[in-house]
C-alpha cells in the first residue's frame, strides 16, 4: 500500500479503531481461535468489514516476539511473562538467536502469520502486519530497564557497568526478534507494517538529558527503527509507526520526519493538532481518542465521546493536516463492560456525520 492511498484514506472520511480484539471475544471460542492461522484470519477480515476499513488489522499481540526470542533461548512459552534477564545475555545468546532465522515459530505466532497469508490469499483487504518495536521489547526483557536507560543518558558505557551492559545486549536481541517477525510477516503478504514502540517515550528517556547532548533516544530508539524501516523499505512494504506513551515535540517530529511513516498513530496523552505543527503533511495522523477509558461510564460517558470525537474531527481540520479519527491504541476487549464499549465505538464511528461530511 502506498502513501497516496492512506492520504486518500484520510481525505475520504474513514474512520476506525484497532478494534479485532474485540470481534475476536464475540466468539465463544476466541482462545482457540487465537490457535488457528485460517478463523483467526477470518475474524480479521469481519473486523475490517465491521469498521468499514480497507486495512485488515491483526490482533496487537505484542507477546509474540518476546516468545518467539526466549523460546529460542529455552524458555518455555508458558513462562514467557514472568521471565527477565537477570544479567546480560551473552554473546553467544546473541549469536544463537542470529542463527535461528528458519526456526519455527510458536503457534500462536503461526497463527498471526497465517491470517496474514489469509488475508492476502483470501480477500480484497490490505494485509497489515504488527510487531513490538525494538526498544519497547528490550524494556520486555528486563525487570528494571529504566535505571539503566537513564544511566546510559548520563554518559555510562556498557564497559563500566552491568546493567548498561544489559539494556545494550537486549536492545541486540529485541532488534534481531523483530527483523526475523517482521521478514515472516512481509514473507506471509503482508503489505504494510504496524511497528509499535510505545515504551519510547519521557518515562522511559529524558527529555532534560536530550536536550543536554544525551545520544540515548537517538541509540537506543531511532537507530534501530531507522534500521528497521529500511528493511520495510527494501520489501516494498509501509510503515505505520504506533506510540500511545507520553512523547515531547522532539520525539514526535523525529518519528515524523525520519521514520517517515505513511502514518503515525499517537496516544491521547497528545493533542493531535498540537503534534500536527511538527509533522510533515505527506504524513497521516492517526488516532487518538481516549478508547482506553471507554470501559468506564463515569470516566468517559457516551456523551463525552461525542464531544471528543466532533473536537478531534474539527481541530485537525483546522490544522489542515490529514488525519484518520480511530482509536488511541487497540480496543480492548473488558468481559464486563463489552457491551458499553462497543456502544462508545459505534459512536465514535457515527456521530456527526451529516456535519462531518458537509
Amino acid at each position: 500500500m502506498k502513501r497516496r492511498d492512506f492520504l486518500d484514506l484520510a481525505s475520504s472520511g474513514l474512520r476506525m479503531p484497532i478494534g479485532t480484539d474485540l470481534v475476536l471475544h464475540e466468539r465463544a471460542d476466541a482462545q482457540q481461535i487465537s490457535f488457528s492461522p485460517r478463523l483467526l484470519g477470518q475474524v480479521v477480515e469481519d473486523a475490517a468489514r465491521r469498521y468499514q476499513t480497507p486495512l485488515a488489522v491483526p490482533l496487537m499481540d505484542l507477546r509474540l516476539e518476546k516468545a518467539d526470542l526466549l523460546g529460542m533461548l529455552g524458555v518455555a512459552e508458558a513462562d514467557v511473562e514472568r521471565v527477565h534477564f537477570p544479567t546480560a545475555p551473552s554473546e553467544d545468546d546473541i549469536d544463537l538467536v542470529a542463527s535461528a532465522a528458519t526456526r519455527p515459530f510458536p503457534a500462536r505466532h503461526q497463527a498471526h502469520l497465517g491470517a496474514i497469508r489469509y488475508i492476502r490469499q483470501e480477500t480484497d483487504l490490505v494485509p497489515v502486519g504488527m510487531a513490538i518495536g525494538p526498544f519497547s521489547l528490550m524494556t520486555k526483557l528486563m525487570a528494571d530497564p529504566i535505571t539503566p536507560i537513564a544511566m546510559i543518558g548520563m554518559g555510562a558505557t556498557a564497559a563500566e557497568d552491568e546493567e548498561v551492559r544489559g539494556v545494550e545486549r537486549c536492545l541486540r536481541l529485541a532488534e534481531l526478534a523483530v527483523r526475523r517477525s517482521v521478514r515472516a510477516q512481509v514473507e506471509a503478504g503482508a503489505a504494510t507494517m504496524l511497528i509499535c514502540e510505545p515504551a519510547a517515550n519521557v518515562v522511559y528517556l529524558s527529555p532534560r538529558q536530550i536536550s543536554a547532548g544525551s545520544n540515548a533516544f537517538e541509540r537506543l530508539v531511532m537507530q534501530p527503527n531507522l534500521r528497521l524501516k529500511q528493511q520495510l523499505a527494501d520489501a516494498g512494504v509501509s510503515l505505520i509507526f504506533h506510540d500511545c506513551g507520553q512523547l515531547d515535540d522532539f520525539m514526535v517530529q523525529q518519528f515524523a520526519e525520519r521514520l517517515d511513516p505513511a502514518v503515525l498513530s499517537l496516544g491521547s496523552s497528545q493533542k493531535l493538532w498540537e503534534s500536527a505543527a511538527v509533522v510533515p503533511k505527506r504524513v497521516v495522523l492517526f488516532g487518538n481518542l481516549p478508547t482506553k477509558t471507554f470501559y468506564s461510564d463515569s470516566a468517559m460517558p457516551v456523551e463525552k465521546v461525542e464531544q471528543l470525537t466532533l473536537e478531534l474531527i474539527a481541530r485537525m481540520a483546522l490544522a489542515g493536516h490529514p488525519h484518520i479519527p480511530g482509536s488511541e491504541c487497540d480496543v480492548l476487549h473488558v468481559p464486563e463492560a463489552a457491551a458499553t464499549i462497543r456502544r462508545k465505538v459505534e459512536v465514535m464511528l457515527t456521530c456527526g456525520r451529516s456535519r462531518y461530511a458537509a
